[in-house]
């Protein structure tokens, strides 16, 4: 059977395509059915790794955990994640393609539009559903000959569009209409409704503005979603980090400070959602010294870009001041590449980032990076052996993922690889710190969302007792997703949207390169 399909676009970028994506998986499956998401060309540095090992997009990821399907490749078989202004890593079917410019990229569009069709129609072979989010804007005039991910991929399976406006931003009717007039006739016949998001107030105050758009859009406003504070959910990429709210707290008395650098390539901040959720601590993101003080903790996040943002690191004086703060006695840690700059120094003999030969880092661990070319992606566990760090929780299984292209040798390492496959691996060891503790790092992706090391790590950093059940990231998570599928069944004319994609009946467009 050929999935059924609807595709989820936006007016603008952050018009909620990711969320109410994310929103239409978790109704579908609360309904039986068999749902999963899926985006063509998706650009984020934060990324998630599957059980294959392939990288997709962090928002696909959490929408197939929405849906409650293991994430795939084919849900994203395009991703690129920026390395600079103009350049792109691109992964293609989840696994590295090559880095390129972004006009190099467009011309690519022959080569990497197979791909896209080749991965929607294996989804379309499993599934009941597929919610296909798109990118942007479809009325990006200057790239419609070139895009692979709007109206081209709706074009292909004849899929049903919802159009998303943004009425925060303000001019929600020229968004909307705009957008329709702008157009080409097929593809304006392929919008099949409208949905006004972020409402802030009475809801009732628009329903003037609701007779306007269908008067003059011609398309039925399926529903008007209000605004959904601490929603909690990983974010797609780093433009969430401009928001004032990043750097707020939401807890009354926070007793502990910690500071994330915000890299300029910083990379799976979501490693750090389930700090920002504890009552107690008051986490925010930092790009000076000044907003270093009164730090307890500061960490170096991951990044897509070890040396470049190094150097960033170094130029603007953070390093210095960081390096200071750890003389003081406040705790420093890294993930990923963060974990590579915290050592003495970083090898890159095939000059896979900016053709820089070597680098020194900040020398707080005594440890030594690698780079080589081969990109190390992957599911893992590990065993806590060593518990200084996180008193009590030592043989607790932590779960979470590498993704990475340098090997650092581990000094007083504190984590051992858990595999009942490999023997050799499971000899594998990683993370180090410093002897007293103050200054630790490792690879490990998704670290605090395991609730007892994070809970442990809390509690002997004094923020007071904290139980694994008080702070549960899974269960957190979920109840934001059916905070989310709630509202939205709340405020969206469900029987309507049921009947426009059920009734609906896609068949692909030949084969061909546009």
């Amino acid at each position: 059977m050929t999935a059924k399909t609807v595709m989820v676009m936006g007016t603008s970028s952050s018009a909620g395509k990711s969320l109410l994506t994310t929103a239409l998986c978790r109704c579908f499956a609360r309904r039986g059915l068999r749902v999963a998401p899926f985006k063509a060309q998706n650009m984020s540095n934060n990324a998630a790794v599957c059980a294959s090992g392939a990288e997709i997009g962090r928002s696909q990821a959490l929408q197939a955990v929405a849906a409650g399907v293991p994430a795939d490749s084919d849900m994203n078989p395009i991703l690129l994640k920026p390395e600079g202004q103009t350049r792109s890593q691109v992964i293609v079917n989840g696994r590295p393609l090559q880095t390129l410019e972004a006009n190099d990229y467009f011309q690519r569009r022959q080569q990497l539009w197979p791909h896209v069709t080749a991965a929607l129609d294996r989804m379309r072979e499993r599934y009941d559903v597929v919610v296909i989010e798109g990118a942007g804007s479809p009325a990006e005039l200057n790239l419609a000959e070139l895009e692979m991910v709007n109206m081209s991929v709706a074009r292909y399976c004849q899929s049903p569009v919802l159009l998303i406006g943004d009425i925060e931003r303000g001019g929600v009717f020229a968004q909307l209409l705009g957008t329709l007039w702008l157009l080409p006739p097929e593809d304006r016949r392929l919008v099949a409704g409208l949905i006004v998001n972020k409402f802030r107030g009475d809801l009732s105050l628009f329903d003037s503005g609701v007779e306007i758009l269908q008067q003059r859009g011609g398309v039925p406003v399926l529903g008007v979603l209000p605004w959904i504070d601490a929603l909690r959910l990983p974010e797609e990429d780093a433009v969430a980090l401009d928001s004032p709210a990043a750097s707020e707290s939401n807890h009354a008395g926070d007793r502990l400070q910690i500071a994330v650098v915000r890299l300029p390539h910083i990379a799976n901040f979501d490693d750090f959602d389930p700090l920002a959720r504890t009552p107690g601590v008051h986490l925010r993101y930092v790009r000076s010294m000044e907003e270093l003080n009164d730090s307890d903790v500061v960490i170096l996040p991951g990044t897509k870009n070890t040396l470049g943002d190094l150097a960033w690191l170094q130029q603007s004086g953070l390093a210095k001041r960081i390096v200071q703060l750890a003389q003081r006695g406040t705790q420093i840690v890294g993930i990923c590449g963060g974990y590579q700059m915290l050592g003495r120094r970083i090898l890159n003999p095939d000059g896979l980032e900016n053709g820089i030969p070597h680098a020194d880092g900040l020398g707080l661990l005594p440890t030594e990076t690698t780079f080589h070319p081969a990109k190390l992606t992957r599911q893992v566990q590990f065993e806590l052996v060593d518990d200084s760090l996180a008193p009590g929780a030592r043989g607790a299984i932590l779960s979470g993922y590498e993704i990475h292209c340098g090997q650092t040798a581990p000094r007083l390492p504190w984590l051992c690889r858990h595999s009942n496959n490999d023997v050799a691996d499971a000899q594998a060891r990683d993370g180090s710190r410093s002897d007293d503790g103050r200054v630790w790092g490792c690879y490990l992706h998704g670290l605090f969302h395991n609730d007892a090391f994070r809970t442990a790590w809390l509690n002997h950093l004094g923020i007071g007792s904290i139980t694994d059940q008080d702070l549960s990231a899974d269960e957190q998570l979920h109840r934001s997703l059916d905070r989310l599928a709630d509202a939205f069944e709340a405020h969206i004319n469900m029987d309507q949207l049921m009947n426009l994609v059920l009734d609906s009946n896609p068949t692909p467009e030949p084969q061909h390169v546009a």
